[in-house]
């Protein structure tokens, strides 16, 4: 489980950098204004996380349990309105020590220029795909007389034994909106007045989704704020 601190936002849309070589790097925006809406310690709770939330819930969508956690409840420390999204993100006790609760997350203390940071969010619904969109078929010949059959799916059953179609064939079906994370991605710039942080590269979802961003689980250095930012190794050449 990845336990590195991180934060929860919403991806903005895509646009482009000019490094310092003067070649364009391709971006995705995220705007990370969430709020501390509470924490989760070992002695109480037993496991130590941090409630955040993020958007405006509408007063006539907001039932009266929900409110009432947020005058006199669970997030009534928080002294904010409720909250459309709200996501509980696992961090390690020293980390969720340092925040406050009723605050923004501090996005300089979080993360750091050239940061390998892990996405996750979900991905674009695309409804019911056939096989060629789906599973990227190359579909089926239109010659020797083949009628309205080039965007089949083909046979999928078998012989006599076992006599059944076997589980996992690819079919058409829902494609899209599943969980998906894009891993070891950089962090390109910070905009700390504006909640903003640019990442290199693409993020799953549609625009204005929501999008958590933490550091990254598969890099040994994640690059934490005073520590040396390492890749991956590098292959030496054989003589």
């Amino acid at each position: 489980m990845n336990q590195n601190p991180g934060i929860l936002g919403k991806k903005i849309g895509m646009t482009q950098l000019f490094d310092d070589k003067g070649e364009v790097q391709r971006v995705t925006v995220i705007q990370a204004s969430c709020l501390v809406l509470g924490k989760r310690t070992l002695e109480k709770d037993g496991y130590s996380a941090v409630v955040l939330g993020i958007g405006e819930r509408k007063e006539k969508h907001t039932t009266k349990p929900v409110a009432g956690q947020y005058k006199n409840g669970t997030y009534k420390e928080a002294a904010t309105t409720a909250k459309k999204i709200i996501r509980e993100l696992r961090m390690s006790a020293a980390e969720v020590a340092k925040l406050e609760v009723g605050k923004k997350m501090p996005l300089e203390q979080i993360f750091q220029i050239g940061q390998f940071v892990d996405a996750q969010a979900k991905t674009l619904g695309r409804g019911f795909s056939g096989v060629i969109r789906r599973h990227h078929f190359a579909g089926f010949v239109q010659t020797h007389g083949t009628h309205e059959y080039f965007r089949h799916g083909g046979s999928i059953g078998t012989n006599m034994t076992p006599g059944r179609t076997l589980p996992g064939v690819k079919m058409p079906g829902q494609h899209g909106n599943k969980q998906r994370t894009a891993l070891n991605l950089t962090v390109v710039k910070i905009i700390a007045e504006d909640d903003l942080v640019l990442v290199a590269g693409a993020v799953p979802g549609a625009a204005n989704g929501t999008v958590i961003l933490r550091g990254a689980v598969k890099k040994k250095d994640a690059g934490r704020p005073g520590e040396k930012i390492t890749g991956a190794p590098s292959k030496k050449k054989k003589a």
